[in-house]
């Protein structure tokens, strides 16, 4: 596993990796992952190593703000998180990276922050979208399955089991998210007006047992993204189709990345 490392972004650290192809140097565009609601860097485990030595590309995995090993959030997290991530906090943290030509790879809130980002700012060097499990809407499932989550957060171990990666971040963590979620005012969020001026292709991968969302998030992308999306329903799949059906999510990842026009070169 490559060691950590950071960059700052207005005097605050943000924790970060590299994975690189163990074929060689790498050529094309950065995978660029973003994690979901509960995760970080190390939550990703060897996948985007597997997604770089499966396409040439190199990886780059980050913590948000409030996660992992980067610099604490304030609470409550606003309701707008995703917003300020998309939109702002994104764009800094690739240009703190050096990073270029990119394609990202989100799950669940990353993947939504992912949809922000490609229909809300000019998002240059953009080739393409992964989406895994994410969320233009709320939905009634999602807002049940997170309350469930802040039950066992107050009365089982979970919280312990998230601070082995989140360390200190893990209030952070927790409570950004869920508090945001569980918000009343959070019904009305809604994403879908950025959907039109995506204009990169999209591949969405949602398990058919995800519990925190239906394909219905999934219909609404593919039905109103400026740029195309495919949906891959796997079976046998909760929310987070890159630990449930890893063999699967990786096939499926790489082939729509070595299809991508820029980067058929560095597959």
């Amino acid at each position: 596993m490559p060691a950590a490392e950071t960059i700052c972004i207005d005097g605050l650290s943000i924790e970060c990796r590299w994975f690189h192809p163990a074929a060689g140097d790498a050529a094309g565009p950065v995978l660029v992952f973003l994690h979901e609601g509960l995760g970080c860097v190390s939550l990703w485990r060897d996948f985007p190593q597997r997604l770089a030595d499966a396409t040439g590309l190199s990886a780059f995995v980050y913590s948000r703000r409030g996660y992992g090993g980067s610099a604490p959030c304030d609470l409550p997290r606003p309701i707008s998180y995703m917003h300020d991530e998309g939109l702002q906090g994104l764009p800094q943290v690739l240009q703190a990276a050096g990073i270029g030509d990119h394609i990202l790879v989100g799950h669940s809130d990353g993947a939504s922050i992912a949809l922000i980002y490609a229909g809300g700012t000019p998002a240059r060097g953009l080739q393409g979208l992964v989406l895994e499990a994410p969320h233009v809407f709320v939905e009634d499932i999602s807002v049940a399955s997170i309350a469930a989550a802040r039950v066992a957060y107050d009365t089982t171990d979970l919280r312990d089991r998230l601070a082995r990666h989140h360390g200190d971040n893990v209030d952070c963590a927790f409570e950004g998210w869920c508090g945001a979620w569980l918000d009343p005012a959070f019904r009305t969020w809604n994403i879908e007006p950025y959907l039109p001026q995506v204009d990169v292709p999209a591949l969405v991968l949602q398990g058919v047992d995800d519990e925190y969302g239906t394909q219905a998030q999934c219909a609404s992308i593919e039905q109103t993204s400026g740029g195309g999306a495919r949906t891959v329903m796997l079976p046998d799949c909760g929310h987070a189709p890159h630990k449930d059906q890893p063999a699967r999510s990786l096939a499926e990842m790489a082939a729509f990345i070595r299809a991508l026009p820029d980067v058929v070169a560095a597959s």
